[in-house]
């Protein structure tokens, strides 16, 4: 793939999520979202934190919201109570399910 057709298939898959009914996320939370769904578990704010390299309240503002989405949860860790740990949902594999199903689809119009 070619740089173009790179920033085309970007182009094209967020104004297709801004058209449709899936909440846009912000290139944070999107980045957040498949850092928990690729990326093998266990996840906390601070391994997110650090990852991203960004502040931890930074991390609790983004999942604060996709939280309401319903796209991830949260909940103590049992064996170190200083941890949060980040889960995945349903909702939020079927989310990321249909955006990869869109960039698939998108990418097969660059041809």
């Amino acid at each position: 793939m070619k740089p173009a057709q790179a920033l085309t298939l970007w182009h094209s898959t967020t104004l297709a999520q801004v058209h449709g009914a899936d909440p846009d996320l912000t290139t944070r939370q999107t980045a957040i979202l498949l850092t928990i769904y690729l990326e093998a578990p266990p996840h906390t704010v601070r391994g997110l934190a650090a990852k991203l390299g960004v502040t931890k309240p930074v991390i609790t503002r983004a999942l604060d919201t996709m939280g309401t989405m319903g796209l991830v949860s949260r909940r103590r860790d049992e064996r170190d109570r200083r941890n949060v740990l980040v889960q995945r949902t349903v909702k939020g594999s079927l989310y990321l399910e249909r955006l990869a199903d869109l960039m698939v689809t998108k990418a097969g119009d660059l041809h």
